[in-house]
């Protein structure tokens, strides 16, 4: 047996790739009672399907599988950013895994720093459409990892948010296209020529009007969950719907991102640019012609004496704040206290309690700040935390965020009983 032990080993180490050597060679040596690791119950790590993640993966001495994120890079500068991920396993039924993520330290206005502590829960699906939320392990040297358990199938959806795709939009706009309150417009086209839709609920001549964007910022898909939520709302035709409409339009660009999203890319356009990024002056329709199509359609409504009256832009981080910017304008005090208005409604009609951001902030360029200097519009970019709700005490699945969504709809009514613009 012992003879046989030693041949065995040399066999694994003249065939087995470096990388999961160790592991396979304690496995051979240990004999029939060896203890199943990640490398043993693990057969491959499918990045082949719409909004996964871009990764190289291997296996450790331990049996722990090691994903490595890739970095997309911004344009001109040394920032990148890793942070979305989106797989699935493949493996045998009812094992058990132990992963870690990898490549996690950015780097953001040249500087690095780990997004490892935005990271302190997942969630995974047997399918990709029913999700459950589930904690990771989040080391004080920001090393992520999860141990999870494969289904009978085998095959596992790991993400860090519950996935809203390029297909589900295209689902949402064919349930609403054709209905008398909603209008579809294509206002231009991403850098690898997918259509930017415009979508707007309620009637043109509503006294009041509001715009929100989602998915600058590819990963970050709770802006999606929140404006379908909203959309459903509207469309209910109750009494409350039918009130709402009869004070204010809601617009949305629900995808500015669209060929990030598809990639399973984490923040920059396919040419380096951040899409909530340069607002404080005119969009590079080369470089950006995402927001060169959102800018023209802005400046058509503006000429038309239509512009939205609140813009918000939504997005995914790890703390969800409300960002009020402060740049250098003309009546500033008043943006700012119908900011707070908004603050109040905010957290009277939802879970919001994270709060704003203090008397001195301002990010410049942002689409919060740039379209209230160039353009006068009130606007704020709102984070939502993507780990944890702490109004609700829940980490946060689509259905909550949809369910935040819903509730705007109050809070759009009451700030126009309070604000008039």
């Amino acid at each position: 047996m012992t003879l046989l032990r030693s041949v065995l080993t040399i066999a694994i180490l003249l065939a087995c790739p470096r990388a999961i050597c160790k592991s396979q060679v304690a496995l051979a040596q240990s004999g029939t009672n060896a203890k199943a690791t990640s490398s043993t119950v693990v057969d491959f790590v499918d990045t082949s399907f719409e909004n996964a993640s871009p990764l190289w993966y291997e296996f450790d001495s331990e049996g722990t599988l090691q994903l490595y994120l890739v970095y997309d890079h911004e344009r001109s500068s040394p920032n990148r950013a890793a942070g979305h991920f989106h797989f699935k396993i493949n493996g045998k039924p009812n094992a058990k895994v132990q992963l870690e993520l990898n490549h996690l330290n950015n780097v953001w206005n040249g500087t690095a720093a780990s997004v490892a502590q935005e990271m302190k829960s997942a969630v995974i699906s047997e399918d990709g459409r029913a999700w459950t939320s589930v904690a990771t392990n989040v080391s004080k040297d920001n090393r992520v990892t999860m141990q999870l358990m494969l289904p009978q199938s085998g095959e596992l959806f790991v993400a860090r948010v519950e996935p809203y795709r390029i297909s589900d939009l295209d689902r949402l706009l064919v349930s609403i296209k054709n209905h008398a309150l909603v209008k579809v417009d294509v206002i231009g086209k991403t850098h690898e020529g997918r259509p930017l839709e415009i979508v707007q609920i309620g009637k043109e001549n509503a006294p009041h009007r509001v715009f929100l964007r989602a998915r600058a910022h590819p990963w970050e898909a709770g802006g999606n969950w929140i404006l379908e939520g909203l959309i459903a709302r509207l469309l209910q035709d109750d009494p409350v719907a039918n009130r709402c409409l009869e004070k204010y339009s809601v617009t949305v660009l629900p995808m500015a991102n669209k060929d990030g999203v598809a990639r399973g890319r984490t923040r920059f356009n396919m040419l380096g640019k951040d899409l909530n990024r340069n607002w404080d002056k005119p969009a590079d329709p080369l470089l950006a012609p995402e927001n060169g199509a959102l800018e023209k359609w802005l400046e058509s409504m503006i000429e038309q004496s239509r512009a939205p009256h609140l813009a918000i832009e939504l997005h995914n981080d790890g703390n969800g704040k409300l960002h009020i910017s402060r740049p250098p304008i003309p009546k500033l005090g008043q943006h700012v206290e119908r900011m707070r208005v908004l603050e109040s409604l905010l957290r009277r009609y939802t879970w919001f309690t994270e709060g704003s951001t203090d008397g001195a902030f301002r990010n410049s360029g942002t689409l919060g700040d740039g379209w209230l200097e160039r353009y006068g519009i009130d606007s704020a970019v709102h984070e939502f935390n993507c780990h944890w709700i702490a109004g609700i005490s829940e980490r946060p699945l689509g259905k909550h965020w949809k369910h935040y969504g819903e509730q705007l709809v109050f809070v759009f009514e009451d700030y126009f009983d309070n604000v008039k613009p």
